[in-house]
């Protein structure tokens, strides 16, 4: 083991330089060290640790892929769940009136904690721990330092890359604030360089691998020092039972409206984070890039919102806001030695909180990658079979963003839509994450028609929400509530997430058997469109229209009339 204190030894060549010691570095970090510890590792983290706590950065929500991820595949569970929040799920609440009356309005989201967990995450506090921890386990790690250069090996070459490093080297341990620190210059050589360095994104700007993503929403965000108890906004007895527990406030809270929603996520420093997410052409930018404009927006749109904000405004930590963020990449991982995660390859958007998701995923392809060209494999098939999954993945994903916006304050429509985007996400991307497929390019090559139909219904049903909209005039009732998981086979789907490790043919029949539930999924909601609007008929295909539709009674908003 390393001693923490010092930075890197003399020896100036490393297996892997990390750039970036975030959440996707310092994880990638941690999974490399468990896979092959023999590897020497360096980290650089550009700012110096150990950093805020809170109010440091966005991304504070995960979700099941993310969370079995840090939790199981990384060892973090004693942390999560002692240094961090359970989630209380998903929770949204849609438009209705003037939305000063919380109560009043359709909720979608459950009751209880589901059966596979995820975590509200504090992102400093999380991020603190993995440079800490890292550096105890002897990999070497810099913070507050820059990669001020790198030489990428040329093409099938087998020479090392370059990587120039410049800093204030903190002389203290990572977990303490330097009491001294020295200016320094180094270059190191690596066999393989990793780009975590998020949307300063090193590796694809000086490759020019960046390629622009049609989805035009734009965020702002801040924490405040307060607990913000959601629980609290109403005091009616049938809306605070539904929730016998009152720990809605540790769900990842969506305040939901026609091309925009707000979220509303506690950490577990005691602070709590809130953001706006809104489509430019609907919301412009200018509204939200500034926190007065902020909460002048929330006034308007959101006022219940505003007051509770302005009782804590003098606790206000700090505010942010991006333009345009979701972006994507020609390639995220390349047999030349080098690849990208996170933020530093591709981004979708924040809704559903799939960040973790791909750095989860993205992590594991590279550890493959890495763990085997340094034990002296040929990747070059591997790397290709990789990155166009992921790639496949991004583009399925942001699908679920581009375009759809308009759609977030319908009650109805929504609740098909966040049902039906579970669904897939249970029945196929986070199955195959669960078990430990993803690495397997030859099963993942064995069920590739699969994948194709998958794909294309994903499709087709993404546009049958957006005609729906269109269609619709938005008439649901007020006072309903629905959860996704009272539906038998969702509930299902949801928990056998966490059924052990399935042999290749078993799994097989289970992803068929998932995408044929899906195909009737997708045909009820359907027919239960063009039953309203009879123009959305084309929607149903003649092929889908033989079998019955399955039982959805329980996500019919539109049929709710509960008592104001």
């Amino acid at each position: 083991m390393s001693d923490p204190t010092r930075g890197p030894s003399d020896s100036h060549h490393y297996d892997v330089v990390i750039i970036g010691g975030g959440l996707a570095g310092g994880c990638l970090a941690r999974q490399l060290h468990q896979e092959a510890p023999h590897l020497r590792t360096l980290v650089v983290e550009k700012r110096p640790h150990p950093v805020p706590e809170a109010a440091f950065k966005v991304g504070e929500s995960s979700v099941e892929i993310g969370a079995h991820y840090f939790s199981k595949r990384l060892g973090l569970e004693e942390h999560l769940r002692t240094r961090q929040l359970e989630k209380l799920g998903l929770r949204y609440f849609f438009t209705h009136g003037d939305n000063r009356d919380i109560a009043s309005r359709v909720e979608l989201g459950p009751p209880q904690f589901p059966p596979v967990p995820s975590f509200q995450l504090d992102r400093g506090r999380l991020e603190n721990m993995l440079l800490e921890s890292n550096a105890l386990l002897g990999i070497d790690v810099l913070h507050g330092c820059k990669v001020e250069s790198f030489q990428l090996a040329s093409e099938g070459s087998n020479d090392p890359h370059q990587v120039t490093i410049v800093g204030a080297r903190p002389e203290g341990p990572a977990h303490e604030p330097a009491a001294q620190a020295h200016e320094f210059r180094r270059t190191v050589t690596a066999r393989w360089v990793v780009d975590a360095s998020g949307r300063a994104g090193l590796v694809k700007r000086k490759l020019g691998l960046a390629r622009p993503s049609s989805h035009g929403a734009n965020a702002a965000w801040w924490r405040v020092k307060a607990r913000v108890e959601i629980d609290d906004w109403s005091s009616e007895a049938s809306w605070k039972s539904r929730v016998p527990s009152g720990l809605r406030w540790q769900s990842t809270v969506h305040l939901m409206g026609a091309g925009y929603w707000v979220w509303l996520i506690p950490l577990g420093s005691g602070s709590h984070s809130f953001g706006i997410v809104a489509d430019g052409d609907m919301h412009p930018y200018d509204r939200i890039n500034r926190f007065e404009r902020a909460m002048d927006w929330l006034r308007e749109f959101e006022p219940q919102c505003a007051a509770v904000m302005e009782r804590h405004a003098d606790r206000l930590e700090d505010f942010l806001a991006l333009k345009h963020f979701a972006h994507s990449c020609q390639r995220v991982f390349s047999p030349n030695r080098w690849a990208l995660v996170g933020e530093a390859g591709v981004f979708t958007d924040p809704f559903y909180s799939p960040g973790s998701d791909f750095i989860a995923m993205g992590n594991d392809y590279v550890t493959d990658l890495i763990v085997r060209e340094t034990a002296g494999e040929s990747i070059a098939e591997r790397a290709e079979s990789f990155n166009t999954m992921y790639l496949r993945l991004f583009d399925a994903f942001i699908r679920l963003y581009d375009g759809q916006y308009p759609i977030m304050g319908n009650a109805q429509v929504m609740t098909a839509k966040v049902s039906w985007d579970n669904a897939t996400y249970w029945a196929i991307t986070a199955l195959l994450f669960f078990q430990q497929r993803y690495r397997r390019p030859e099963f993942i090559a064995s069920i590739d028609t699969m994948l194709r139909k998958f794909f294309v219904l994903h499709t087709r049903m993404q546009a049958l929400f957006r005609a729906w909209n269109a269609a619709d005039d938005n008439g649901v009732s007020s006072h309903a509530a629905a959860n996704i998981v009272d539906v038998d086979f969702l509930r299902r789907l949801q928990a056998d997430l966490a059924i052990p490790l399935m042999d290749d043919e078993a799994l097989r029949a289970r992803l068929d058997a998932n995408l044929a539930l899906l195909e009737a999924f997708a045909r009820t909601w359907q027919r239960i469109a063009a039953e309203h609007h009879p123009s959305l008929a084309r929607f149903v295909s003649d092929s889908e229209s033989m079998a019955p539709p399955l039982d959805v009674k329980p996500l019919r908003v539109s049929m709710m009339r509960l008592p104001a």
